[in-house]
């Protein structure tokens, strides 16, 4: 995919637009993945101001410290023809900003945003309201266009290159540190740009859903989770869960296994446009109750993914938003038995205009190597 894929100019008319319609003055636009969605900019996050302003009625401009202009100017965001403003050392770029704004009286500014940042807009413009820009750009970002969806695909496709090679590194005797060291390094190997996260949870580590990696000494016998996931060089992250087991896995941990796999399989199914997404999440979940493992599945059933591995929609109870083609997003269930043993099987959807598309494909089964 290039930058005018995934990081079209026409955005940034779209997000102004949206701005004017939620009845913001401007959105302030601090580097994260707010500033990298609008403008393709992917801009060190420093102590000095770099920030995408985008009022809703004037054009946008970008404030860069004079020291960071050559890369601003080399990055996607020379495409969209914003004047950078360029601030010097004895500046305050703060007080430039707010110059150009006015009177606003109410701003959106970017849901990653540092509070050092935050405190000094409200310094300089006190008299407006702060809002978060996700109440204006989650109806973009939720719903990914076709290049989106192909870098997510191109990222699933690495992330799955890595699960093929997970059987042989699992074996008993070695440390999760030393099968997660392995991991990370065939992550970037892939094509991925950074290593998001490594979880290799065995044993009674598995039934912990955000373990990390520990010296602990894998045993045979044993369930392994594996949860990875990274972002490429164009932003679009990869994330995929599969569970595994050293040699022959307990009885009672096959038996809610296939129970699992049951229930990531009736969420997949599930997805279509119109559906909301809280009933993804029952598919799942009332497959889990039913088999009588209801209270060990303690997380929702998914996440939205794009340019960040979290962000909306949600895959939970209580989201009565529906589903519309280009949501991307988890479909993970799990079941833990706290201090024995776990599971968890995730895949990556998008909804089409026909359904759901998986975007990993690696084997669903449990694995035993």
């Amino acid at each position: 995919m290039t930058s005018s894929d995934l990081y079209p100019v026409s955005r940034l008319a779209a997000v102004q637009e949206a701005t004017a319609k939620a009845g913001l003055d401007a959105l302030l636009l601090t580097p994260g993945p707010d500033l990298r969605y609008v403008s393709g900019y992917d801009a060190k996050p420093l102590e000095r101001l770099t920030c995408l302003v985008v009022p809703a009625a004037a054009e946008p401009y970008m404030m860069v410290p004079r020291l960071e202009l050559p890369a601003a100017q080399a990055s996607p965001a020379a495409r969209l023809g914003v004047e950078f403003v360029a601030w010097d050392e004895t500046e305050d770029p703060y007080a430039l900003a707010a110059a150009r704004l006015g009177g606003a009286a109410k701003v959106g500014l970017a849901d990653r945003m540092w509070a050092m940042s935050s405190l000094r807009f409200r310094e300089v413009l006190p008299e407006a309201e702060q809002v978060l820009a996700g109440s204006v750009l989650r109806e973009l970002r939720m719903r990914k266009s076709p290049g989106e969806v192909a870098a997510l695909r191109e990222a699933g496709e690495a992330i799955d290159s890595v699960h093929r090679l997970v059987p042989g590194l699992l074996r008993a005797g070695r440390t999760e540190r030393e099968v997660g060291r392995d991991i990370a390094e065939a992550i970037l190997a892939s094509g991925h740009a950074t290593v998001d996260f490594v979880i290799v949870a065995s044993g009674p580590n598995a039934a912990s859903p955000h373990h990390d990696v520990s010296d602990r000494v894998i045993q045979a016998g044993e369930p392994v989770v594996v949860d990875i996931g990274g972002q490429l060089h164009n932003g679009y992250c990869s994330d995929s869960t599969r569970t595994y087991s050293v040699g022959e896995p307990p009885a009672d941990f096959a038996a809610y296994y296939e129970v699992l796999r049951r229930a990531q399989e009736a969420a997949c199914e599930a997805v279509r446009p119109g559906v909301s997404c809280e009933s993804i999440d029952a598919a799942a979940r009332d497959v889990i109750a039913e088999a009588g493992y209801g209270e060990h599945f303690i997380h929702r059933t998914g996440h939205g993914i794009g340019i960040e591995t979290h962000e909306e929609p949600y895959i939970v109870a209580g989201n009565d938003e529906p589903m519309e083609a280009g949501f991307a997003f988890s479909v993970e269930p799990g079941i833990y038995l706290a201090g024995r043993h776990g599971a968890r099987i995730e895949d990556i959807v998008v909804c089409t205009e026909s359904g759901g598309e998986r975007l990993n494909n690696t084997p669903r089964d449990l694995v035993i190597v």
